[in-house]
Formats: C-alpha cells, sequence, structure tokens
C-alpha cells in the first residue's frame, strides 16, 4: 500500500534503526554522571549534538535537543520573547505557520503582548517587504517557516533574515519539513526541527539558539540541555535521529532530483485528467517531494476515504475532517479552494509504478465522489432570459453550497447574478475560490436573515 503522507511522518530510517537498537544498549546511563557507564552516555550524547549541529549549520553548543518539534517551537518563542521584554512584547509572523506557531501566539496574546500576521500570496509564500513592514520598534521576535506543511511552498527565509537583521529583530526559523533536504540559508537566529519528518524516531524536536540571541528559558529550571529543554534525555531516540539526519542528507541530493520529477508529473496530469482541479503552491520554490491540489464539488473526507480504500495514503487540508470543521488556516491564507484539498507527500525511495497507479486512480475517484454529491456536468446555456436566482444553501456544508451555485450559474444570461445563502464559514474562502477557478466574478458577501448571501455575476 504506497504511503504518500511523508510530511506528516517518515518512516523510520534503517540508520535510525541500527543507531536506535545500539544505543538501547550502549546509552541507557545518565549523561550527566561520571562513572563509566555516564561517561559513555554521555560520549554518544555529543557525538549526536555534534552531527546534528553540522547538519543545521551551527555549534554544538547552540543545539539543544527536546521531546517534540511542537514543543522546541513552544520553547523557542517563549525564551526569546523573554529574553527581549525591554525591547517591548510584539511577535511578528506569517499568516501561514505551522499551528503550533499560531497557537503560541494566541497564548503570548492572551498573556498582555500582540502579535501581526504577514499575509501570503496565492503561491502560499511572503513578500520580503510587507514582512519588513510588519516589523515594529517594539518588536522582540519575528517567525518564518522554511517551507510550508501544507502546500510545500519555500519562504525566502534569507530575504526576511537579512531584513529582520537590519531591523535588530531575531528570526526563528520553523525548518521541520525541510530540515531533511538541506541546512537553511540566511541569518537566522532561531532554528527548530522535528526527527519524524526526515526519518528519525518521534518524540525527538532541535532548537538552536545563536549565540548573542539574548534567551530566558521560561519554567521551572533544569540542569539539562542548557536549561532549555527539562527532563531526561531520551539518549536512545536522540542518537537515532542525529544519525538519520546525517543518512537523509548524504542521499537528499539524488532522492530530490528524482522526486520533484514525479510531483511535476502528478502536477502535470491532475491538471489533464481530473476536471475543475487547482494545483495549489509555489510551482517552483516548493519541496521536492509535495505537492497539494483541490478539487472543485468534492467532499475531501470523503475523496481520502475512497483513496485509502483504493490502498493509497495521503492527506488533506480540506476543512471537512473528522478532526475539525475549521477551513485550514493556510488555504484561507492563500485564497485558494478549501474543500477537496489532496496532499500528496511522497517518502524517500517511492517507486514510480505507485505514483502512475495513482494517477490512474484518482481520476475515477473523484468522478465517483462528485456523482455521489450531485456535482454539476456541462449543460448548454439557457437561450432566454431568466429572472435573478437565488440558491438557498442554509444549513448544507462544504462543499454543497458551491455545488449548487455550479449546477444554476449556466441558466442565467452573461452578466446577470446568483446569490447563494449559505450559513457554513467555508463558503466564505470556496465561493470566491470557485470564482477565481472559473472566471467568473465575485463580487461580494451581503448580510442575510441567517447566514451570509454571496453574489456572484456570470462573465462567461
Amino acid at each position: 500500500m504506497p504511503y504518500f503522507d511523508a510530511a506528516s511522518a517518515a518512516s523510520l530510517h534503517p540508520v535510525a534503526r541500527q543507531a536506535l537498537l545500539a544505543a538501547l544498549d550502549e546509552g541507557w546511563a545518565d549523561p550527566a554522571r561520571l562513572y563509566r557507564e555516564g561517561r559513555r552516555a554521555r560520549l554518544l550524547l555529543d557525538a549526536a549534538r555534534e552531527a546534528a549541529a553540522d547538519a543545521v549549520g551551527c555549534r554544538p553548543d547552540e543545539l539543544v535537543f527536546t521531546s517534540s518539534g511542537t514543543t522546541a517551537v513552544h520553547a523557542g518563542i517563549a525564551g526569546a520573547l523573554s529574553g527581549r521584554r525591554r525591547v517591548g512584547r510584539h511577535l511578528a509572523l506569517s499568516a501561514v505557520e505551522h499551528s503550533s506557531v499560531l497557537h503560541t501566539a494566541a497564548a503570548h496574546e492572551a498573556a498582555g503582548g500582540s502579535f501581526t500576521e504577514v499575509p501570503v500570496g496565492r503561491s502560499g509564500a511572503v513578500d520580503p517587504a510587507a514582512y519588513a513592514g510588519a516589523l515594529r520598534p517594539d518588536t522582540a521576535l519575528a517567525c518564518l517557516q522554511s517551507a510550508n506543511h501544507e502546500v510545500g511552498t519555500e519562504q525566502p527565509v534569507a530575504e526576511v533574515a537579512a531584513l529582520c537583521a537590519e531591523a535588530g529583530v531575531p528570526l526563528l526559523v520553523d525548518a521541520a519539513q525541510s530540515l531533511g533536504w538541506g541546512p537553511v540559508a540566511g541569518r537566522w537566529s532561531l532554528l527548530t526541527g522535528s526527527a519524524h519528518k526526515w526519518g528519525g524516531p518521534a518524540g525527538v524536536g532541535l532548537l538552536a539558539v545563536r549565540k548573542g540571541v539574548r534567551f530566558a528559558p521560561q519554567g521551572p529550571a533544569g540542569e539539562r540541555e542548557s536549561g532549555r529543554a527539562p527532563g531526561f534525555e531520551n539518549l536512545p531516540a536522540i542518537v537515532a535521529a542525529a544519525a538519520s539526519l546525517r543518512a537523509v542528507r548524504d542521499e537528499a541530493a539524488g532522492e530530490a532530483v528524482r522526486l520533484r520529477a514525479l510531483v511535476d508529473r502528478i502536477r502535470s496530469v491532475v491538471a489533464e485528467r481530473v476536471g475543475d482541479v487547482e494545483v495549489v503552491g509555489d510551482p517552483e520554490r516548493r519541496l521536492p517531494h509535495l505537492v497539494t491540489f483541490s478539487c472543485l464539488y468534492v467532499d475531501g473526507e470523503t475523496l481520502l476515504h475512497e483513496l485509502d480504500r483504493h490502498g493509497f495514503s495521503v492527506s488533506s487540508g480540506s476543512s471537512c475532517t473528522s478532526s475539525t470543521l475549521e477551513p485550514s488556516h493556510v488555504l484561507k491564507a492563500m485564497g485558494v479552494l478549501s474543500e477537496g484539498n489532496v496532499r500528496v507527500s511522497l517518502p524517500v525511495g517511492t517507486a514510480e509504478a505507485d505514483v502512475d497507479r495513482f494517477l490512474e486512480v484518482l481520476p475515477g475517484v473523484v468522478a465517483e465522489v462528485r456523482e455521489r454529491l450531485g456535482a454539476p456536468v456541462p449543460a448548454p446555456p439557457s437561450p432566454a432570459p431568466v429572472a435573478p436566482l437565488v440558491v438557498d444553501a442554509l444549513g448544507r456544508r462544504c462543499p454543497i453550497p458551491v455545488i449548487e451555485l455550479a449546477k444554476v450559474i449556466g441558466e442565467v444570461p452573461v452578466g446577470a447574478t446568483v446569490t447563494v445563502l449559505a450559513d457554513d464559514e467555508a463558503a466564505r474562502l470556496d465561493i470566491p475560490a470557485w470564482c477565481e477557478m472559473r472566471e467568473q466574478e465575485y463580487v461580494g458577501e451581503e448580510p442575510a436573515d441567517r447566514g451570509s448571501a454571496y453574489v456572484v455575476r456570470r462573465l462567461i
């Protein structure tokens, strides 16, 4: 069964497995102790730190291991904000950051601080000039991911880091998705990563803090990991994480070329074989193994279940998933369709035959789901003038409001409007996105007795 969700978690790398088993025998003792077993454990920890620091591009004494990538983000942001509290309590971040960054920003605001979200373009990347405009005299910290978790778009980290340095603001980079592919360029100040994204064991993160960055660890003081990550180190997992990071880096150049070619094939073939689809994210500045596309008139959760039934493990940024009814904040910020999203992230070693089979299966699966939901089929426009149409989609969830709109748009003359009544929050994103994709005019949103009225003018 092809596993196409490496962006969520990569399977354990063979080198990580070997290192983990060896460290279970040799690294079980307390590395803070001076007896033989402790010294042996300390040597393993020091070697792992040196290997990870070399991969990150920092000094070993600038890097600590944490219990997860999320913990590293929380600790990094909290420590940097506290260390620069005399400057101010303002935080700058992009609108498409990982939820761990957004949750920390919300907690910071609840505690009396403030933050500014820098918008992104339709590709998912920030404009460096716009990011610089969000920096204020009281900005204590800026955050920018190296590459987006949902759509793979790479951010202009080097340019933003230079602007932050010029403004005297440290930049924290969430490099969880990209670290396995290479170091992060630019004059960043803090960096976080997560081992299970590159084939290491889950439960290991890393936090790098450059010398000279004011940093005050929060919470009760600890004696381990420079006081920045309390608790006994999971030494076998740390050793395996560092070993696997070095191993995947050795393979990265060749695999990046191979997987990028497979992703390019997915991007082109999906657009050819599946009607009413939009491939989202930057087509060039992106991770080599990841592609996301949005299918109109499709329930994302149903589509994922059907692909799973056909043997493919993929993920989605859809708002209609079992875990949440909220639209993806990334897709919302990009202004693209929030329904029917499929994220394919190929693991190292993915076979070309598996990708070909996926591309053979996908069109039929999408067609089946659309037929089940009553999606429209092309029809000739009505020659006779008709009264303005109102589509009542109140009480109906995504993607039904858009499906109903698509069914009737051909019934009105060019230049006439259709009004969709909907009380699903996703309609506020999906209807303008549908108009963009189908070259119709989104007139705007109007108040209604229940929900909102979305007005669309037929152009073609």
